[in-house]
């Protein structure tokens, strides 16, 4: 019994804190999405008119469209990207410790700095980028300006802080015994066969893992494009606001600018409720493609 007092002792400040911050929070919420609760004037109940309206908003359906063609280019790239970096650094060898920090280092950088370097590196008239693609004469887009290229650039910018999946990639590739890729080479298997058939499945659960994870960050897009083109006022009111309007800004403009918190409320439950859909369906797709050392097939 001591013990047990003792675990929930070392447990309480973490209770505590979910209680306090994240359950208690999730709860209010739930009820104010049934308000037109505005922070200054009397609550008033009205029930699922919020939810109602949600359908009717073309603010709505923009974002999630700009939100769901964000997520489906990032999501993708960043894996490809992950993966390909990490089977490098599980051919260096020895000085893949250095290189394996060098590609973290990127993710400790704050988002609010990875928005205004967008701004700077893919800026149409002397940014980084279309020098970088103007020197070997390839096509260079207006990032800042052509809604066509806005969320491309910020895929792009935001695949440079893909370090922790690299390191947990790593860290599968590693995990691989070294007889399944003696056994295929006997078997006369080449390196793609061996990639295809040894190290893709056993790092699977890995990729099933930053799959889930990419995804809801993608979808909780805010920091960077509210950076970049709404808190600047650079393009906050003109082709920024529609091609970067994310899901989760138009949820902050309810909330924050516009003191619409019942509405804001049903936006942040309609956003648990797609983000609660698409990983169930990933866990249950998941069943088929990802192996687990201990399954008996």
């Amino acid at each position: 019994m001591r013990e047990t007092w003792a675990a929930y002792a070392f447990l309480s400040p973490w209770m505590v804190g979910f209680l306090v911050f994240t359950l208690g929070p999730m709860i209010a919420s739930a009820v104010l999405s049934f308000t037109n609760y505005d922070v200054i004037s009397k609550t008033n109940w009205v029930g699922l008119a919020n939810y109602r309206n949600l359908i009717h908003d073309p603010n709505v359906s923009m974002a999630l469209k700009n939100t769901a063609i964000y997520t489906i280019l990032y999501v993708p790239s960043a894996m490809l990207v992950s993966l390909f970096l990490a089977m490098m650094l599980a051919r260096v060898g020895r000085g893949s410790g250095f290189f394996r920090t060098a590609f973290y280092l990127p993710a400790m950088t704050p988002q609010v700095a990875v928005g205004i370097l967008y701004l700077l590196l893919f800026n149409g008239d002397y940014g980084l980028m279309d020098k970088v693609l103007g020197f070997f004469h390839l096509p260079q887009p207006q990032w800042t300006t052509d809604p066509n290229w806005m969320k491309p650039g910020f895929v792009i910018m935001n695949l440079w802080s893909v370090g922790a999946n690299v390191v947990i990639y790593l860290a599968a590739i590693r995990g691989v015994p070294v007889r399944l890729y003696e056994a295929a080479s006997m078997d006369g298997a080449r390196a793609w066969r061996r990639f295809r058939d040894v190290t893709l499945p056993m790092i699977s659960p890995a990729l099933l893992f930053t799959f889930i994870i990419l995804t809801i960050n993608a979808i909780q897009m805010f920091t960077q494009a509210y950076t970049a083109f709404f808190n600047t006022g650079t393009t906050g009111t003109g082709i920024g606001s529609t091609a970067t309007l994310f899901y989760v800004i138009y949820l902050f403009q309810q909330a924050f600018s516009y003191l619409h918190m019942g509405y804001a409320s049903a936006l942040a439950w309609l956003l648990f409720g797609i983000i609660a859909i698409i990983t169930a369906v990933q866990l249950i797709a998941s069943r088929r493609f990802v192996y687990y050392e201990g399954n008996q097939k």
